[in-house]
Protein backbone atom coordinates (compact mmCIF):
# COMPACT_ATOMS: atom_id res chain seq x y z
CA UNK A 1 0.00 0.00 0.00
CA UNK A 2 1.42 3.42 -0.96
CA UNK A 3 1.00 6.10 1.63
CA UNK A 4 -1.27 8.74 -0.18
CA UNK A 5 0.37 12.05 -0.74
CA UNK A 6 2.82 10.99 -2.70
CA UNK A 7 16.13 0.15 14.18
CA UNK A 8 15.97 -1.83 15.30
CA UNK A 9 16.64 -5.85 14.64
CA UNK A 10 14.47 -7.26 17.39
CA UNK A 11 15.83 -10.65 17.77
CA UNK A 12 12.35 -12.35 18.50
CA UNK A 13 10.09 -10.72 15.86
CA UNK A 14 7.14 -12.27 14.52
CA UNK A 15 4.83 -13.50 10.62
CA UNK A 16 1.95 -16.85 8.39
CA UNK A 17 3.22 -16.85 5.16
CA UNK A 18 1.82 -14.01 2.96
CA UNK A 19 -0.43 -14.79 0.26
CA UNK A 20 2.03 -15.51 -2.97
CA UNK A 21 2.68 -12.25 -4.47
CA UNK A 22 2.06 -11.73 -8.68
CA UNK A 23 4.99 -13.73 -10.83
CA UNK A 24 8.07 -11.52 -11.20
CA UNK A 25 7.93 -9.56 -14.34
CA UNK A 26 10.88 -9.50 -16.93
CA UNK A 27 13.47 -6.91 -15.37
CA UNK A 28 14.56 -6.17 -18.66
CA UNK A 29 11.23 -4.29 -19.26
CA UNK A 30 12.13 -2.03 -16.29
CA UNK A 31 13.99 1.48 -16.68
CA UNK A 32 17.78 0.76 -15.97
CA UNK A 33 18.96 3.91 -14.21
CA UNK A 34 23.06 3.93 -13.58
CA UNK A 35 23.60 0.91 -10.71
CA UNK A 36 25.04 2.92 -8.07
CA UNK A 37 25.23 6.20 -6.30
CA UNK A 38 28.73 6.98 -7.81
CA UNK A 39 27.82 5.78 -11.48
CA UNK A 40 24.91 8.12 -11.32
CA UNK A 41 27.09 10.79 -9.46
CA UNK A 42 29.36 10.64 -12.50
CA UNK A 43 26.28 10.22 -15.57
CA UNK A 44 24.99 13.69 -13.42
CA UNK A 45 28.53 15.21 -13.80
CA UNK A 46 29.13 14.31 -17.24
CA UNK A 47 25.85 15.71 -18.22
CA UNK A 48 24.90 12.35 -20.08
CA UNK A 49 21.90 11.99 -17.61
CA UNK A 50 19.94 14.76 -16.19
CA UNK A 51 18.37 14.57 -12.48
CA UNK A 52 14.97 15.34 -13.78
CA UNK A 53 15.66 12.41 -16.40
CA UNK A 54 17.51 10.13 -13.54
CA UNK A 55 14.40 11.05 -11.03
CA UNK A 56 11.69 10.08 -13.51
CA UNK A 57 13.87 6.51 -14.54
CA UNK A 58 13.92 5.54 -10.96
CA UNK A 59 10.27 6.58 -10.60
CA UNK A 60 9.33 4.52 -13.32
CA UNK A 61 11.38 1.72 -12.14
CA UNK A 62 8.99 2.04 -8.35
CA UNK A 63 6.10 1.56 -10.64
CA UNK A 64 7.34 -0.97 -12.59
CA UNK A 65 8.99 -3.52 -9.66
CA UNK A 66 7.74 -2.35 -6.42
CA UNK A 67 4.11 -1.52 -7.49
CA UNK A 68 3.58 -3.95 -10.13
CA UNK A 69 5.83 -7.43 -10.87
CA UNK A 70 7.57 -8.57 -7.90
CA UNK A 71 5.12 -5.69 -5.84
CA UNK A 72 8.36 -5.34 -3.93
CA UNK A 73 6.41 -2.98 -1.31
CA UNK A 74 10.14 -1.41 -0.35
CA UNK A 75 8.58 2.57 -1.21
CA UNK A 76 5.76 3.55 1.18
CA UNK A 77 5.23 7.16 0.14
CA UNK A 78 6.89 9.09 -3.12
CA UNK A 79 7.79 13.03 -2.81
CA UNK A 80 5.55 14.98 -4.86
CA UNK A 81 7.85 17.85 -5.15
CA UNK A 82 10.84 15.34 -5.98
CA UNK A 83 10.38 15.97 -10.12
CA UNK A 84 10.15 20.01 -9.32
CA UNK A 85 13.64 19.32 -7.06
CA UNK A 86 15.05 17.70 -9.69
CA UNK A 87 14.59 20.39 -12.42
CA UNK A 88 15.83 23.20 -10.37
CA UNK A 89 18.99 21.37 -9.32
CA UNK A 90 19.25 20.70 -13.41
CA UNK A 91 18.85 24.90 -13.91
CA UNK A 92 21.37 25.71 -10.75
CA UNK A 93 24.01 23.03 -13.40
CA UNK A 94 23.03 24.94 -16.31
CA UNK A 95 24.44 27.67 -14.78
CA UNK A 96 27.91 26.02 -13.55
CA UNK A 97 26.46 25.77 -10.18
CA UNK A 98 26.64 23.01 -7.73
CA UNK A 99 25.44 22.29 -4.31
CA UNK A 100 27.83 19.72 -3.39
CA UNK A 101 28.99 15.64 -4.09
CA UNK A 102 24.93 14.87 -4.32
CA UNK A 103 23.99 17.46 -6.66
CA UNK A 104 20.92 15.67 -8.64
CA UNK A 105 21.12 12.38 -7.12
CA UNK A 106 17.67 10.87 -6.12
CA UNK A 107 17.74 9.30 -2.37
CA UNK A 108 15.23 7.62 -0.44
CA UNK A 109 14.87 7.66 3.56
CA UNK A 110 13.10 5.40 6.37
CA UNK A 111 9.71 6.61 7.00
CA UNK A 112 11.07 7.26 10.03
CA UNK A 113 12.78 10.43 9.44
CA UNK A 114 11.34 13.91 8.61
CA UNK A 115 11.33 15.26 6.03
CA UNK A 116 9.94 19.02 4.71
CA UNK A 117 8.11 17.16 1.91
CA UNK A 118 4.43 16.91 1.95
CA UNK A 119 3.92 13.10 3.18
CA UNK A 120 3.93 12.12 6.42
CA UNK A 121 6.67 10.46 8.54
CA UNK A 122 4.44 7.40 9.95
CA UNK A 123 7.31 4.52 11.43
CA UNK A 124 4.32 2.46 9.08
CA UNK A 125 2.00 2.96 11.55
CA UNK A 126 -1.48 3.95 11.05
CA UNK A 127 -1.90 6.59 14.27
CA UNK A 128 0.87 8.87 12.23
CA UNK A 129 -0.27 8.58 8.75
CA UNK A 130 -1.62 12.43 9.06
CA UNK A 131 2.02 13.54 10.28
CA UNK A 132 3.15 15.75 7.95
CA UNK A 133 5.57 17.84 10.08
CA UNK A 134 6.87 20.19 7.20
CA UNK A 135 10.36 19.61 9.12
CA UNK A 136 13.54 18.66 7.77
CA UNK A 137 15.79 16.04 10.24
CA UNK A 138 19.36 17.24 10.33
CA UNK A 139 20.46 14.17 8.25
CA UNK A 140 17.94 14.98 5.47
CA UNK A 141 18.83 19.10 5.72
CA UNK A 142 22.27 17.83 5.00
CA UNK A 143 21.39 15.79 2.09
CA UNK A 144 19.11 18.60 0.47
CA UNK A 145 22.43 21.00 1.31
CA UNK A 146 24.62 18.20 -0.86
CA UNK A 147 22.08 18.40 -3.65
CA UNK A 148 20.10 15.03 -3.54
CA UNK A 149 16.96 15.01 -4.37
CA UNK A 150 14.24 13.55 -1.51
CA UNK A 151 12.82 10.76 -4.00
CA UNK A 152 10.45 9.44 -1.08
CA UNK A 153 9.99 7.27 2.37
CA UNK A 154 10.66 3.62 2.80
CA UNK A 155 8.82 1.27 4.03
CA UNK A 156 9.84 -0.43 7.61
CA UNK A 157 9.50 -3.03 10.35
CA UNK A 158 6.30 -0.87 12.21
CA UNK A 159 7.68 1.60 15.10
CA UNK A 160 11.52 0.07 13.85
CA UNK A 161 10.46 -3.76 15.26
CA UNK A 162 10.15 -2.60 18.56
CA UNK A 163 6.37 -3.16 19.05
CA UNK A 164 5.45 -7.08 19.60
CA UNK A 165 7.98 -10.08 20.01
CA UNK A 166 6.13 -11.87 17.86
CA UNK A 167 6.30 -8.59 15.19
CA UNK A 168 7.46 -9.54 11.41
CA UNK A 169 10.20 -7.73 10.02
CA UNK A 170 9.63 -6.02 7.05
CA UNK A 171 5.92 -5.32 8.04
CA UNK A 172 3.83 -2.08 8.92
CA UNK A 173 0.30 -1.31 8.59
CA UNK A 174 0.50 1.50 6.68
CA UNK A 175 3.55 -0.32 3.96
CA UNK A 176 1.97 -4.25 4.31
CA UNK A 177 5.15 -6.34 4.14
CA UNK A 178 8.56 -5.79 2.06
CA UNK A 179 9.38 -8.77 -0.13
CA UNK A 180 13.03 -9.47 -0.41
CA UNK A 181 14.07 -9.18 -4.11
CA UNK A 182 16.33 -11.44 -4.27
CA UNK A 183 13.32 -14.84 -3.65
CA UNK A 184 10.17 -12.98 -3.07
CA UNK A 185 8.39 -15.23 -0.29
CA UNK A 186 11.92 -15.02 1.91
CA UNK A 187 12.03 -11.84 4.86
CA UNK A 188 14.13 -8.59 4.01
CA UNK A 189 15.00 -8.22 7.40
CA UNK A 190 14.48 -5.13 10.02
CA UNK A 191 13.58 -2.74 10.85
CA UNK A 192 15.23 -0.69 7.63
CA UNK A 193 13.30 -3.31 5.31
CA UNK A 194 12.17 -0.98 2.56
CA UNK A 195 15.42 0.94 2.21
CA UNK A 196 17.90 -2.13 1.56
CA UNK A 197 15.21 -3.73 -0.80
CA UNK A 198 15.14 -0.32 -2.70
CA UNK A 199 19.14 -0.19 -2.50
CA UNK A 200 19.09 -4.10 -3.87
CA UNK A 201 16.04 -3.67 -6.52
CA UNK A 202 18.56 0.01 -7.48
CA UNK A 203 15.08 2.09 -6.97
CA UNK A 204 17.21 4.95 -5.88
CA UNK A 205 20.47 6.33 -6.25
CA UNK A 206 21.01 5.47 -2.47
CA UNK A 207 19.10 4.90 0.75
CA UNK A 208 19.14 5.88 4.33
CA UNK A 209 18.34 3.40 7.39
CA UNK A 210 18.24 3.66 10.79
CA UNK A 211 19.70 1.00 13.50
CA UNK A 212 19.44 0.59 17.33
CA UNK A 213 20.09 -2.91 17.02
CA UNK A 214 21.12 -4.38 13.36
CA UNK A 215 18.37 -2.52 11.93
CA UNK A 216 21.04 -1.52 9.34
CA UNK A 217 23.26 -4.19 9.07
CA UNK A 218 20.49 -7.43 8.95
CA UNK A 219 18.73 -6.05 6.11
CA UNK A 220 21.67 -5.31 4.19
CA UNK A 221 23.02 -8.51 4.62
CA UNK A 222 19.67 -10.44 3.76
CA UNK A 223 19.27 -8.35 0.65
CA UNK A 224 23.28 -8.44 -0.42
CA UNK A 225 24.01 -4.75 -0.51
CA UNK A 226 26.39 -2.54 2.02
CA UNK A 227 25.08 -1.29 5.15
CA UNK A 228 26.77 1.16 7.43
CA UNK A 229 26.42 1.63 10.68
CA UNK A 230 28.07 4.55 12.53
CA UNK A 231 29.52 5.41 15.89
CA UNK A 232 26.72 6.61 17.70
CA UNK A 233 27.16 10.47 17.85
CA UNK A 234 28.63 11.13 14.32
CA UNK A 235 25.43 11.55 12.67
CA UNK A 236 22.47 13.27 13.98
CA UNK A 237 18.94 11.68 15.21
CA UNK A 238 16.79 14.94 15.55
CA UNK A 239 13.25 14.57 14.23
CA UNK A 240 13.96 10.82 14.11
CA UNK A 241 11.37 8.85 15.69
CA UNK A 242 13.52 7.56 18.29
CA UNK A 243 13.74 4.01 20.22
CA UNK A 244 16.92 4.47 21.85
CA UNK A 245 19.24 7.44 23.09
CA UNK A 246 21.45 5.27 23.33
CA UNK A 247 22.26 3.38 20.38
CA UNK A 248 20.17 5.26 17.68
CA UNK A 249 21.51 6.42 14.73
CA UNK A 250 20.58 6.44 10.92
CA UNK A 251 23.31 5.12 8.10
CA UNK A 252 23.52 5.17 4.45
CA UNK A 253 22.37 1.51 2.82
CA UNK A 254 23.66 1.19 -0.76
CA UNK A 255 24.88 -0.70 -3.37
CA UNK A 256 28.71 -0.35 -3.07
CA UNK A 257 31.29 0.53 -0.61
CA UNK A 258 32.00 3.93 -2.41
CA UNK A 259 28.51 5.13 -2.51
CA UNK A 260 28.49 3.95 1.65
CA UNK A 261 31.75 6.33 1.78
CA UNK A 262 30.06 9.04 -0.25
CA UNK A 263 27.08 8.92 1.49
CA UNK A 264 28.61 9.10 4.78
CA UNK A 265 30.85 11.68 4.55
CA UNK A 266 27.22 13.75 3.23
CA UNK A 267 25.44 13.17 6.32
CA UNK A 268 28.01 13.33 9.48
CA UNK A 269 27.88 16.27 11.54
CA UNK A 270 27.16 18.01 14.50
CA UNK A 271 23.68 19.10 15.61
CA UNK A 272 22.75 21.49 17.96
CA UNK A 273 20.07 19.67 18.97
CA UNK A 274 21.45 16.72 19.24
CA UNK A 275 23.85 16.86 22.24
CA UNK A 276 25.59 13.75 21.42
CA UNK A 277 26.54 15.19 18.16
CA UNK A 278 28.98 17.10 19.80
CA UNK A 279 32.31 15.20 18.56
CA UNK A 280 31.03 14.64 15.28
CA UNK A 281 32.55 17.29 13.39
CA UNK A 282 36.15 16.70 15.02
CA UNK A 283 35.60 13.24 13.85
CA UNK A 284 34.12 12.99 10.80
CA UNK A 285 36.69 13.09 7.39
CA UNK A 286 36.27 12.47 3.50
CA UNK A 287 35.45 8.65 3.76
CA UNK A 288 35.99 8.34 0.14
CA UNK A 289 39.74 9.02 1.02
CA UNK A 290 39.67 5.26 2.91
CA UNK A 291 38.51 3.43 -0.31
CA UNK A 292 42.31 1.52 -0.61
CA UNK A 293 42.16 -2.19 -2.44
CA UNK A 294 45.11 -3.18 -0.71
CA UNK A 295 43.51 -2.04 2.81
CA UNK A 296 43.84 -5.12 4.05
CA UNK A 297 47.12 -6.03 3.63
CA UNK A 298 48.95 -5.89 6.91
CA UNK A 299 46.01 -5.48 9.10
CA UNK A 300 45.25 -7.55 11.90
CA UNK A 301 41.52 -8.91 12.01
CA UNK A 302 40.28 -10.92 14.70
CA UNK A 303 37.89 -13.41 13.65
CA UNK A 304 34.60 -13.46 15.98
CA UNK A 305 33.24 -17.42 16.07
CA UNK A 306 31.75 -16.49 19.02
CA UNK A 307 29.17 -14.80 16.53
CA UNK A 308 28.77 -17.75 14.10
CA UNK A 309 27.93 -21.43 14.15
CA UNK A 310 24.59 -21.42 13.77
CA UNK A 311 24.29 -21.98 10.08
CA UNK A 312 26.56 -24.60 8.10
CA UNK A 313 26.25 -22.48 4.73
CA UNK A 314 27.46 -19.26 6.42
CA UNK A 315 29.94 -20.94 8.18
CA UNK A 316 31.12 -22.15 5.14
CA UNK A 317 30.65 -19.17 3.59
CA UNK A 318 32.40 -17.28 6.41
CA UNK A 319 35.55 -19.86 5.81
CA UNK A 320 35.60 -18.38 2.26
CA UNK A 321 35.64 -14.98 3.01
CA UNK A 322 38.85 -15.69 5.81
CA UNK A 323 41.17 -17.28 2.77
CA UNK A 324 40.29 -14.41 0.77
CA UNK A 325 41.29 -12.00 3.50
CA UNK A 326 44.57 -14.19 4.45
CA UNK A 327 44.97 -14.01 0.80
CA UNK A 328 44.98 -9.82 0.35
CA UNK A 329 47.72 -10.03 3.40
CA UNK A 330 45.82 -9.98 6.24
CA UNK A 331 46.62 -11.24 9.59
CA UNK A 332 43.81 -13.38 10.70
CA UNK A 333 43.75 -13.64 14.77
CA UNK A 334 41.63 -16.06 16.63
CA UNK A 335 39.63 -14.79 19.39
CA UNK A 336 39.57 -17.05 22.36
CA UNK A 337 37.34 -14.87 24.74
CA UNK A 338 33.53 -13.83 24.12
CA UNK A 339 32.02 -10.76 25.54
CA UNK A 340 29.17 -11.64 28.37
CA UNK A 341 26.58 -11.91 24.99
CA UNK A 342 24.01 -12.60 27.32
CA UNK A 343 24.17 -10.06 30.48
CA UNK A 344 24.60 -7.42 27.54
CA UNK A 345 21.35 -8.14 25.62
CA UNK A 346 19.63 -8.59 29.01
CA UNK A 347 20.40 -4.88 30.16
CA UNK A 348 20.37 -3.37 26.53
CA UNK A 349 16.35 -4.58 26.87
CA UNK A 350 15.90 -2.95 29.86
CA UNK A 351 17.59 0.14 28.69
CA UNK A 352 15.64 0.26 25.33
CA UNK A 353 12.69 0.11 27.29
CA UNK A 354 13.11 2.60 29.40
CA UNK A 355 14.28 4.92 26.54
CA UNK A 356 11.61 4.04 24.38
CA UNK A 357 9.07 5.26 26.08
CA UNK A 358 10.15 8.68 27.28
CA UNK A 359 11.70 9.23 23.72
CA UNK A 360 8.54 8.28 22.38
CA UNK A 361 6.52 10.33 24.45
CA UNK A 362 8.91 13.48 23.99
CA UNK A 363 8.69 13.09 20.11
CA UNK A 364 4.48 12.58 19.82
CA UNK A 365 4.16 15.93 21.44
CA UNK A 366 5.61 17.54 18.88
CA UNK A 367 4.30 15.69 16.52
CA UNK A 368 1.71 17.40 13.37
CA UNK A 369 -1.52 18.90 14.98
CA UNK A 370 -3.58 16.16 12.98
CA UNK A 371 -1.62 13.38 14.93
CA UNK A 372 -4.37 12.36 17.70
CA UNK A 373 -1.87 9.95 19.54
CA UNK A 374 0.30 11.71 22.01
CA UNK A 375 2.15 9.52 23.82
CA UNK A 376 2.56 5.80 24.50
CA UNK A 377 -0.46 5.30 26.14
CA UNK A 378 -2.61 6.73 23.50
CA UNK A 379 -0.92 4.35 21.16
CA UNK A 380 -1.80 1.28 23.08
CA UNK A 381 -5.31 2.66 23.15
CA UNK A 382 -4.83 3.28 19.28
CA UNK A 383 -3.80 -0.30 18.26
CA UNK A 384 -6.50 -1.92 20.55
CA UNK A 385 -8.82 0.23 18.57
CA UNK A 386 -7.62 -0.13 15.25
CA UNK A 387 -8.33 -3.73 13.49
CA UNK A 388 -5.97 -3.59 10.85
CA UNK A 389 -2.70 -2.45 13.75
CA UNK A 390 -3.96 -5.80 15.42
CA UNK A 391 -4.13 -8.49 12.62
CA UNK A 392 -1.15 -10.16 12.69
CA UNK A 393 0.81 -9.40 16.11
CA UNK A 394 -0.36 -8.03 19.46
CA UNK A 395 1.93 -5.13 21.27
CA UNK A 396 3.33 -7.15 24.20
CA UNK A 397 6.89 -4.65 23.86
CA UNK A 398 4.52 -1.32 23.26
CA UNK A 399 3.41 -2.53 27.13
CA UNK A 400 6.28 -3.48 28.63
CA UNK A 401 7.92 -0.16 27.79
CA UNK A 402 4.44 1.97 29.01
CA UNK A 403 5.20 0.32 32.77
CA UNK A 404 9.35 0.26 32.23
CA UNK A 405 11.50 2.48 34.92
CA UNK A 406 11.69 6.30 33.85
CA UNK A 407 15.05 7.46 32.82
CA UNK A 408 15.47 8.65 36.58
CA UNK A 409 15.10 5.35 38.34
CA UNK A 410 18.22 3.57 39.60
CA UNK A 411 17.53 0.50 38.03
CA UNK A 412 17.18 1.89 34.44
CA UNK A 413 20.89 3.83 34.84
CA UNK A 414 22.49 0.92 35.96
CA UNK A 415 21.39 -1.32 33.77
CA UNK A 416 22.41 1.09 30.92
CA UNK A 417 25.89 1.69 31.78
CA UNK A 418 26.59 -2.09 32.82
CA UNK A 419 25.32 -3.25 29.04
CA UNK A 420 27.85 -0.51 27.91
CA UNK A 421 30.74 -0.78 29.56
CA UNK A 422 30.26 -5.31 28.99
CA UNK A 423 29.35 -4.37 25.48
CA UNK A 424 32.63 -1.45 24.91
CA UNK A 425 35.44 -0.69 27.14
CA UNK A 426 35.30 -4.85 28.51
CA UNK A 427 34.02 -6.12 25.25
CA UNK A 428 35.00 -4.40 21.49
CA UNK A 429 37.59 -2.49 23.07
CA UNK A 430 39.27 -5.39 25.29
CA UNK A 431 39.09 -7.44 22.32
CA UNK A 432 41.21 -5.02 20.33
CA UNK A 433 43.70 -3.96 22.80
CA UNK A 434 44.31 -7.81 24.15
CA UNK A 435 44.80 -8.73 20.50
CA UNK A 436 46.23 -5.63 18.80
CA UNK A 437 44.05 -5.40 16.65
CA UNK A 438 42.56 -3.31 13.56
CA UNK A 439 38.96 -4.76 13.28
CA UNK A 440 36.42 -7.86 14.31
CA UNK A 441 35.03 -9.60 11.35
CA UNK A 442 31.90 -11.99 11.64
CA UNK A 443 29.16 -12.97 9.50
CA UNK A 444 26.12 -10.71 9.04
CA UNK A 445 23.71 -13.35 9.60
CA UNK A 446 21.95 -16.23 8.15
CA UNK A 447 20.30 -16.33 5.39
CA UNK A 448 16.53 -14.90 4.79
CA UNK A 449 14.04 -17.02 6.29
CA UNK A 450 10.52 -17.40 4.75
CA UNK A 451 8.28 -14.56 5.76
CA UNK A 452 5.62 -16.53 7.57
CA UNK A 453 2.99 -13.95 8.93
CA UNK A 454 1.52 -16.62 11.53
CA UNK A 455 4.14 -17.70 13.70
CA UNK A 456 6.84 -14.75 13.42
CA UNK A 457 10.78 -14.53 11.85
CA UNK A 458 12.81 -17.18 12.15
CA UNK A 459 15.84 -15.51 13.29
CA UNK A 460 19.09 -17.38 13.18
CA UNK A 461 22.17 -15.12 14.40
CA UNK A 462 24.07 -12.02 14.12
CA UNK A 463 26.84 -9.88 14.65
CA UNK A 464 25.55 -6.58 14.88
CA UNK A 465 25.01 -6.41 19.28
CA UNK A 466 28.47 -5.65 20.56
CA UNK A 467 28.91 -2.52 18.02
CA UNK A 468 25.06 -1.40 18.68
CA UNK A 469 24.71 -1.50 22.19
CA UNK A 470 28.51 0.06 22.57
CA UNK A 471 27.63 2.38 20.08
CA UNK A 472 30.76 1.55 18.01
CA UNK A 473 30.66 1.34 13.75
CA UNK A 474 29.70 -1.48 11.63
CA UNK A 475 29.59 -2.31 8.23
CA UNK A 476 28.05 -5.56 6.36
CA UNK A 477 29.15 -6.52 2.92
CA UNK A 478 27.93 -9.27 0.77
CA UNK A 479 30.03 -11.77 0.82
CA UNK A 480 28.15 -14.67 -0.94
CA UNK A 481 24.78 -16.48 -1.28
CA UNK A 482 23.14 -19.90 -0.32
CA UNK A 483 20.90 -21.08 -2.60
CA UNK A 484 20.03 -17.65 -4.01
CA UNK A 485 20.08 -15.60 -0.95
CA UNK A 486 22.36 -13.39 -0.05
CA UNK A 487 24.79 -13.31 3.19
CA UNK A 488 26.70 -10.89 4.28
CA UNK A 489 30.46 -10.27 6.04
CA UNK A 490 30.50 -7.52 9.18
CA UNK A 491 33.49 -5.69 10.38
CA UNK A 492 32.96 -3.38 13.13
CA UNK A 493 35.85 -1.79 15.75
CA UNK A 494 36.26 0.87 17.64
CA UNK A 495 34.58 4.12 18.08
CA UNK A 496 35.28 6.26 15.19
CA UNK A 497 36.73 4.07 13.13
CA UNK A 498 34.74 4.43 10.30
CA UNK A 499 37.30 4.91 7.50
CA UNK A 500 39.04 1.99 8.75
CA UNK A 501 36.28 -0.25 8.14
CA UNK A 502 35.37 0.83 5.26
CA UNK A 503 38.90 0.69 3.77
CA UNK A 504 38.54 -3.14 4.69
CA UNK A 505 35.26 -3.61 3.58
CA UNK A 506 36.14 -1.78 -0.14
CA UNK A 507 39.45 -4.19 -0.31
CA UNK A 508 37.31 -7.03 0.52
CA UNK A 509 34.40 -6.24 -2.04
CA UNK A 510 36.54 -5.12 -4.94
CA UNK A 511 38.57 -8.68 -4.63
CA UNK A 512 35.50 -11.10 -3.93
CA UNK A 513 32.84 -9.34 -5.95
CA UNK A 514 30.49 -11.14 -4.11
CA UNK A 515 27.63 -8.89 -4.67
CA UNK A 516 24.74 -10.53 -6.64
CA UNK A 517 22.09 -8.53 -8.48
CA UNK A 518 18.65 -9.60 -6.99
CA UNK A 519 16.61 -12.31 -9.44
CA UNK A 520 12.98 -11.55 -8.60
CA UNK A 521 12.37 -15.74 -7.93
CA UNK A 522 8.93 -16.32 -6.56
CA UNK A 523 10.53 -18.77 -3.77
CA UNK A 524 14.17 -20.60 -3.55
CA UNK A 525 14.64 -23.79 -4.90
Amino acid sequence: MRQAAAAFLLLASACGSPAPGPEPADEALAPSPPASLTEAMAALNSGSVTSEELTKLYLERIAALDDAGPTLNAVISLNPNALEQARELDRLRSEGRSLGPLHGAPILIKDNIETLDPIATTAGSLALQDNITGRDAHIVARLRQAGAVILGKTNLSEWANFRSSRSTSGWSALGTLTRNPHVLDRNPCGSSSGSAVAAAAALAAATIGTETDGSIVCPAGQNGVVGLKPTVGLVSRSLIIPISASQDTAGPITLTVSDAALLLTVIAGGDPADPVTTEADARKTDYTKALDPQALKGRRIGVARFLAGYHDGVDKAFENALDEMREAGAELIELTSAPKMNEIGENEYRVLLSEFRAGLDAYLATAAPAVKVRSLKDLLTFNAATPAEMEFFGQDILEQALSAPSLDDRSYRDARDLAKRLAGPEGVDRLIEDNDLDAIVAPTGGPAWTSDLITGDHFLGSASTLAAVAGYPSITVPMGSIRDLPVGLTFFGAAWSEGDLLGLAYAFEQRTGAREAPAFRPSSP
